[in-house]
């Protein structure tokens, strides 16, 4: 029986040797340095009186997967006032109110509020909903943007039913096979958008009607994994076809292949370890990440290159080395601590992890976003809020 039914959550920096002294003051530094560090160092900026943005630091935007991000590290830090600060600063010049895009967020603003896009990225939505039901359920509903539980069905509900009774638009999932898209409309997925953690909690919370399909859309979601995830190397590619291979096509607006193991797929590794964690499932996907860890164990430096996800180098430099070492590392809560070489490997994993810091300079968004969901996940804090 794993967290959701136990409410136990494994420390396993402590399993690892560490004493909890060492680790909260680890994690309070890391929260420290995120949220209120130097100009050079954090990425939460205060936005007038009552709201708050993350940066991307490489692109010099605010995207949904930041914001959403940050709203998801405050309810776990039991920080509301940045919470509450973020969502406004969401609602406020990200949400759209018109057009095909009406009911979603747009996916990159300038800092300044502006859109940039006026269409939306799905791994943002979901991660809002998220944040947002577990808000509802540690500190209670306010009131207009504020009533998280009722703003979180809101973003579901136009999920599921973007494009009925005359409204505009197309949904987030393909309603047919019950996978995420990478856009709405488009034919293809992202494997770390697959958060199948999340559904089976949509499908207790989210509107009742639609209930069924979520917990439809987490087993579908865990077979896709076990379909996408490599059987030897335990890569997947960025973007994804419905059966598992990765994305033969190029991407429409960018002419770019997104098939290899780079980027967005770090992600999916941290979020088979949390799915594990918070429900344990035997689905073939929990393998996936030690795997992983198994094949880039044989020489550490090799986290640094690019693979096709049967293990094949690629002459590409790692863009995000720490975010890559972090949800790895995060994928050891798939690995039970019984002593084996197994848990060895994974606890090798996370003792690199312990021993690196936060990243600095242009691109330390997305890595230190990764980075910090694995201190809380790694340390027993990235919890279910019932």
């Amino acid at each position: 029986m794993r967290a959701f039914y136990t409410d136990k959550y494994r420390n396993i920096f402590a399993e690892t040797g560490k004493s909890e002294a060492e680790i909260n003051k680890k994690l309070k530094s890391a929260v420290d340095t995120f949220f209120y560090g130097s100009e050079e160092e954090r990425i939460y900026h205060e936005a007038g009186d009552d709201m708050g943005y993350l940066e991307d630091t490489g692109n010099h935007d605010v995207r949904t997967e930041g914001m959403s991000y940050g709203m998801m590290m405050c309810v776990q830090l039991d920080m509301k006032k940045e919470f509450d600060r973020i969502w406004k600063w969401v609602k406020t010049y990200m949400y759209m109110t018109e057009g095909y895009g009406e009911g979603y967020f747009a996916w990159s603003c300038q800092l300044n509020g502006e859109k940039n896009a006026d269409g939306p990225a799905p791994d943002g939505e979901e991660f809002f909903a998220m944040a947002l039901f577990f808000a509802s359920h540690r500190w209670g509903d306010g009131e207009g943007i504020f009533n998280y539980s009722n703003e979180a069905r809101m973003i579901l509900r136009a999920c599921l039913h973007k494009g009925e009774n005359g409204r505009q638009g197309t949904p987030m999932w393909n309603l047919e096979n019950k996978q995420i898209l990478f856009v709405p409309g488009i034919g293809f997925t992202d494997p770390s958008y697959h958060l199948p953690h999340f559904y089976e909690l949509f499908a207790l919370w989210a509107d009742e009607e639609d209930r069924e399909f979520w917990k439809k859309a987490a087993e579908a979601s865990r077979q896709y994994l076990a379909a996408a995830c490599h059987n030897v190397t335990g890569m997947n590619p960025e973007y994804g076809e419905f059966d598992g291979s990765p994305l033969k096509q190029k991407i429409p607006w960018t002419d770019e292949v997104h098939n290899r193991f780079y980027s967005d797929a770090y992600r999916t590794a941290a979020n088979i370890g949390l799915d594990y964690e918070w429900f344990g499932d035997e689905t073939k996907h929990c393998g996936a990440p030690l795997k992983l860890m198994k094949y880039l164990d044989t020489d550490l430096e090799a986290a640094k290159c690019v693979y096709e996800v049967d293990g094949t180098p690629v002459e590409q430099t790692v863009l995000h080395p720490l975010g890559l070492l972090a949800a790895t590392a995060q994928g050891a809560l798939s690995v039970e601590n019984d002593g084996s070489d197994n848990w060895q490997t994974a606890a090798h994993w996370v003792e690199w992890f312990w021993s690196k810091p936060m990243r600095k300079g242009d691109r330390r968004y997305y890595d230190n976003c990764l980075y910090m969901f694995a201190l809380l996940a790694l340390s027993g804090n990235y919890r279910i809020w019932k």
